[in-house]
């Protein structure tokens, strides 16, 4: 597999117009940690394979210190693109091979699943990890880290193997290096290091001079009045190419891409998303084979959302108040951590996974603020489009691709529904590492004008009761206004910042109005979600398919409409005005459902639900766009969670009043109107200047 993966790397870059000789232009540092890590790594698994007792019984130290080294080179070479998925999966499989005392734990379970023997198996580096006498998991299956060892089957005719979690990242990341290394012209890399120098501390080699344009770009300052403005200054990193080389390069999504802090961040966006998908998967069948009851399954996924409906506003004021980057790593490890204990709740007691989900969303409430918060800090203006595109993107291939896979993967465990928790924990820690990998620029935080006003008064009373009470008494006075407080934490309360995020958005005509629409024209998507599937079933012709399939069918193509959807944006979206988008979106996404009233059979309404699907992301993404450029930072979370709020409480209201309107008056005249309420709600954008005109 990693061979593959190299290859791919290398045949992608050069059909993307890379030239080989961009490899020899890659400075890399402690080149020599990591060739001497990587030779100790094998070294030490032949000599063990030859019968050197001496290595053997070294082999925990010494696999442990080639890993090390390693894990050293790859850390402080991350500005590269692709390094840092090939640490998360050094840093994944050096930790299952230390907890298991120098050896690789594989699944045997797995080996029968990929259509090998046991026989085949036949690495020193490997232990093999059976199930108990019942098919269950060993006790000490959490404690020895094995969801981390190769326990995912590849039953590939031809690449038949059982894989790590770790392998895939780093193939992939060892892949995408190369290709990235291929297309980036040379002054690129330099000026990727000069960037990250910048934005974290650290000073590459290469002459200041190179980066005195970059510092002048992140710093604010105009070129004309840089000290060295008046000297030629050359620009390595904009070399003469071939045409077809620039071309890519020029291309947004490529141009995100060979950003190392977006591609990390977008994949291990992927990552989580799709271990998410199958943790859903999972969680649907567990509480199903353990109640036979649908409505215990419904109630599932109706405690995940009531976190976004309660908790929305709290959580963006705290993440107002956090550093982005680190509320993103720690909602990650405490996720992995909750999700660990889902299926051990679940035999315990099936009840206790209902309050497990809701912390499981209450944590993610915080998480998606601050992705949303720090993307304008990781990528420039001009990019937002394209990146917020690139992240929906990312979202829609792992319904797409994500659930197919978790189908089939949670069809392999049988039994040991377990697994597929642990593995999505594990997503969350790798999502984590690359986020932490990631240079963000600094946060200038300052007071906006409405926690600016809400201080002036509160200091102002504040004051009065200072006078007051010094007028009461005066030897008492000089030691009363030392010891108060005067910090801004002391002055702006929880609340008061709260109302400060409140008091913004509803004086910022723009996203007040964008988030009214958006609150009355997803009422829809409440009803869609609650009654598609009763509608697949009965209200159409599906042409000789059971209902969960003509279900299956209309859900794909929402989800390819997403992915089409997704790239026009990305494409396209900088060159039109963002409030139109919007319009246009709410419009298109509206008559699409609207018709399903009307659709009659299959065909049709697997064509208006991929119509929906390329709407919803017409207005999604430049909503999204729109709160980044027009909400001060310091600001960011508590928008963000006041529209969160906003919305999915519509989304919720809607989710409760669908099926019994569906009783009453029908599924598809239900999803028809709301539908039409919809396209009103885009309609009603072109009479408000605010949203027509953004």
């Amino acid at each position: 597999m990693l061979i593959g993966a190299l290859v791919a790397g290398l045949v992608l870059g050069l059909l993307a117009g890379g030239r080989l000789d961009n490899l020899a232009s890659v400075r890399l540092r402690l080149v020599q940690a990591l060739f001497f890590g990587l030779f100790l790594r094998y070294a030490v698994q032949y000599a063990i394979e030859s019968g050197n007792d001496p290595a053997q019984a070294l082999r925990l130290p010494l696999f442990t210190l080639g890993f090390a080294l390693l894990l050293w080179a790859l850390w402080v070479n991350r500005s590269h693109p692709g390094i840092p998925l090939a640490f998360v999966g050094i840093l994944l499989n050096a930790t299952a091979m230390v907890i298991n005392g120098g050896y690789m734990p594989v699944w045997t379970p797995a080996i029968a699943a990929a259509g090998l023997a046991i026989s085949d198996v036949t690495s020193a580096f490997h232990v093999l990890v059976n199930p108990t006498a019942g098919g269950a998991l060993p006790a000490d299956f959490l404690i020895r880290a094995i969801p981390l060892g190769d326990i995912v089957p590849i039953p590939v005719p031809g690449l038949r193997n059982v894989a790590s979690l770790g392998d895939f990242f780093l193939a992939g990341g060892l892949a995408f290096f190369l290709f990235a290394s291929t297309v980036r012209a040379p002054g690129e890399h330099e000026h990727a290091e000069g960037l990250r120098g910048l934005l974290t501390g650290f000073r590459p080699a290469p002459s200041r001079r190179a980066f005195e344009p970059i510092e002048a770009e992140v710093m604010g300052v105009p070129l004309g009045e840089s000290a060295l403005a008046s000297q030629p200054i050359a620009e390595p990193w904009v070399p003469e190419t071939a045409p077809i080389l620039a071309r890519v390069r020029r291309h947004p999504y490529v141009r995100l891409a060979l950003d190392s802090s977006f591609s990390a961040l977008w994949t291990g966006q992927l990552v989580s998303l799709i271990g998410d998908r199958v943790h859903q998967v999972a969680l649907a069948f567990l509480v199903l084979r353990a109640t036979e009851s649908p409505i215990a399954v419904g109630g599932v996924f109706l405690v995940s959302t009531l976190p976004n409906l309660l908790f929305g506003p709290i959580a963006g004021t705290l993440v107002d108040r956090w550093d982005h980057r680190e509320v993103m790593i720690v909602s990650d490890l405490l996720r992995a951590g909750v999700v660990l204990l889902i299926p051990i709740a679940a035999v315990t007691n099936l009840a206790l996974v209902y309050p497990l989900v809701f912390l499981v969303t209450t944590v993610s409430i915080f998480f998606r603020p601050a992705k949303v918060a720090i993307l304008p800090r990781i990528v420039s203006n001009d990019d937002l489009i394209p990146a917020n595109s690139a992240l929906w993107i990312a979202e829609t291939f792992a319904d797409i691709g994500g659930f197919a896979l978790a189908g089939l993967f949670v069809a392999l465990l049988g039994s040991q529904l377990p697994l597929a928790f642990w593995v999505d924990a594990m997503t969350y820690v790798a999502s984590a590492v690359l986020i932490a990998s990631i240079a963000v620029a600094p946060l200038v935080r300052g007071l906006s004008r409405a926690e600016a006003e809400a201080a002036e008064a509160e200091a102002k009373v504040e004051a009065d009761g200072r006078a007051w009470q010094d007028a009461r008494q005066p030897a008492q006075g000089v030691d009363a206004a030392v010891s108060k407080p005067t910090s801004p934490g002391g002055m702006r309360g929880f609340f008061g910042e709260m109302q400060a995020g409140w008091q913004f958005l509803r004086h910022e005509p723009v996203l007040l109005a964008n988030t009214l629409q958006a609150a009355v024209a997803q009422l829809m998507l409440g009803v869609f979600l609650a009654l598609t599937a009763v509608y697949a079933d009965s209200s159409i012709d599906r042409w000789g398919f059971d209902g969960s399939t003509a279900y299956s069918f209309m859900e794909g193509a929402i989800g390819a409409g997403n992915l089409i959807g997704g790239f026009a944006i990305g494409l396209l979206g900088s060159r039109l005005a963002l409030g139109k988008m919007v319009i246009a979106g709410y419009v298109a996404t509206g008559l699409a459902v609207a018709g399903l009233a009307v659709a009659g059979n299959l065909g049709v309404a697997i064509g208006l639900a991929f119509g929906a699907g390329v709407g919803n992301l017409a207005f999604v993404i430049p909503s999204q766009t729109l709160v980044q450029r027009r909400t001060p930072p310091e600001l960011m979370g508590r928008v963000l969670g006041l529209r969160f709020s906003l919305v999915f409480g519509s989304m919720t209201l809607a989710m409760g009043v669908g099926g019994v309107l569906g009783q009453v008056f029908g599924v598809a005249p239900v999803i028809g109107a709301f539908g039409l309420i919809t396209v009103v709600a885009g309609l009603a954008g072109l009479l408000t200047p605010a949203v027509r005109d953004a």
